[in-house]
């Protein structure tokens, strides 16, 4: 299923995962913090509530340390030692370019069966690197692409050959989706995964003819049943 949900709720996850549509779910610090979760026990108890709720579909936790690769390697296997449906999130570099980092994700892959998810990337090239580097996932931020006047949909379809000539086995994920018409041009583009919130798939779902419409479905049954009055068309 190609469409994960961006999002930490467990109300909302239930809610989109009882109607058949969801591949698996992401979240993130800013995610959680959102949704009131405070202190990383609270965060390691939400991700297996979610990840039980998901089971077997991927989950996708970031882990919250940062510079120090010794407490990000053993806080990245703490929390997938949570559930066996759970991936882990590393960014792609630090806040500073810290490039040690796939290094970390290559031996978490390749030394301890750990499925990662290299995220906060913004080109091809990056998306190349980890995929190299072993990455299960590898997720682009569309939106945040083309709000630096670049073309996402161009940088998946490079990213998309690239990874199909090599055969490496990096699934695609597009994360930062800001409008619904993004998710039909990024697969299109050739994302395995696009990343949507609880809002967008409303906005996906819900078409103001498609409620016109709906309206004039029932009130013509009012009609037959004779328990209203008339009801105005349009075709």
């Amino acid at each position: 299923m190609p469409l994960f949900l961006d999002a930490s709720s467990l109300d909302e996850i239930a809610k989109y995962s009882k109607m058949g549509i969801l591949g698996g779910v992401t979240t993130n610090p800013t995610i959680m913090a959102h949704d009131g979760i405070r202190g990383v026990e609270a965060a390691k108890k939400r991700a297996k509530d979610i990840a039980r709720a998901l089971r077997p579909l991927p989950v996708s936790i970031e882990i919250f340390t940062d510079g120090d690769r010794a407490k990000m390697l053993a806080q990245a296997k703490e929390f997938a030692s949570l559930a066996d449906n759970i991936n882990i999130k590393i960014t792609i570099h630090g806040p500073h370019g810290q490039p040690v980092y796939l290094d970390l994700v290559n031996e978490l892959e390749t030394k301890h069966g750990i499925r990662v998810n290299v995220t906060a990337m913004m080109s091809a090239q990056q998306g190349i690197l980890a995929a190299l580097a072993g990455a299960t996932y590898v997720s682009l931020f569309g939106g945040r692409i083309n709000n630096m006047g670049y073309d996402a949909c161009s940088e998946i379809s490079k990213l998309r050959q690239f990874l199909d000539d090599f055969e490496l086995k990096s699934q695609i994920i597009i994360g930062s989706t800001r409008e619904a018409l993004n998710v039909i041009e990024w697969f299109n583009a050739g994302a395995h995964i696009v990343t949507v919130t609880p809002s967008l798939i409303e906005t996906m779902l819900i078409h103001p003819y498609s409620k016109e419409t709906v309206q004039m479905f029932l009130n013509d049954a009012a009609r037959i049943t004779g328990k209203t009055g008339h009801s105005k068309r349009k075709r």
